[in-house]
């Protein structure tokens, strides 16, 4: 079988199980556990239903990097409980969320799965470094739309969408991201800088929706030669529309640093193939399976891992 490499936007996920397993499933202290439940289950369907042979759980070491909102002060900033001078902003996360994240590591460890974060970048990032670095194809798992400008189908890079829950999961090629928005994903960065985003706090440009977004890249290709048109006074291009692009220069000078995701950092060696765990290994992703009462989830992910998964 060849090589395939699956990218987990790991927050994404368990913010997704959190919501999405009531938390009545506690640990014996009170704890709740839904989160690691929901996380453990949906890498056990994707490794069943995508037969990775190699998986990376990538980590927001900054959610929110001070290089981002230094260019666009509003980014991601009705999500921050705390600003921290000297290091990342608290994100704003339910206490029964952020107790299990500690616990997420340490299962995810205890499995002897790859979880690589970067300083000063998003999960977005590593994961589009991944993708962009990889001699493999690549599934993206993510619920974050910024994510299908790594759509690539001459380098097999997909991204299987999970906004719509686990029951209807996405997978996005070309075709399917130019019939959703009319733009290749080449061009979805420049879509989104003209369109905004309110979840990320990207204002976009005022008067520019979805559909007058895609018929601009459609006409002109990308921003730059959108903005070189505006400047024109000989470009096909209406008084209105430019002058609304000519209003928002400034932020369409700093926009597309912020959307585009970082393709070059770079990590040190790591091997994330997947692999069945040794006795001792299956003896303990069991041991925290019950101290934490995390029931049938541990079979299913030991076995979708290629454990041979008899009575504990």
């Amino acid at each position: 079988m060849a090589d395939r490499l699956m990218l987990l936007d790991t927050a994404s996920l368990y913010f997704r199980a959190f919501y999405g397993v009531p938390d009545s499933l506690r640990r014996a202290d009170g704890t709740p556990v839904n989160a690691v439940r929901g996380l453990l289950d949906i890498i056990a369907r994707l490794v069943n239903d995508y037969e990775p042979t190699h998986l990376v759980a990538c980590w927001d070491d900054d959610w929110r990097p001070h290089w981002r909102v230094e260019l666009i002060p509003s980014y991601k900033a009705h999500r921050v409980a705390e600003i921290v001078p000297a290091g990342p902003d608290v994100e704003e996360t339910p206490d029964p969320l952020e107790a299990q994240i500690p616990m997420i590591r340490e299962i995810l460890a205890a499995l002897d799965l790859t979880v690589i974060g970067a300083a000063r970048h998003e999960a977005d990032d590593v994961i589009g470094s991944l993708a962009t670095q990889a001699d493999t194809a690549v599934d993206v798992v993510t619920g974050d739309r910024d994510l299908f400008q790594l759509v690539d189908d001459a380098r097999d890079v997909r991204v299987i969408y999970t906004a719509r829950g686990m029951s209807k999961l996405e997978v996005l090629t070309d075709v399917s991201v130019v019939g959703r928005y009319g733009v290749l994903p080449g061009q979805y960065a420049d879509f989104a800088v003209l369109r905004g985003d309110a979840s990320d706090g990207l204002p976009g440009v005022a008067g520019i929706g979805e559909k007058t977004a895609a018929s601009l890249l459609q006409q002109f290709g990308d921003l730059d030669a959108l903005v070189a048109a505006a400047a024109d006074p000989a470009a096909p291009l209406s008084a209105t529309m430019r002058a609304r692009i000519s209003d928002a220069a400034a932020y369409l000078d700093v926009a597309p640093t912020v959307v585009e995701v970082v393709r070059d950092l770079e990590f040190p060696p790591f091997d994330a193939r997947l692999r069945p765990l040794d006795a001792a290994e299956v003896a303990e992703v069991r041991r925290l399976g019950e101290e934490w009462n995390l029931g049938g989830s541990v079979q299913r992910v030991l076995q979708a891992l290629g454990n041979e998964v008899g009575a504990a």
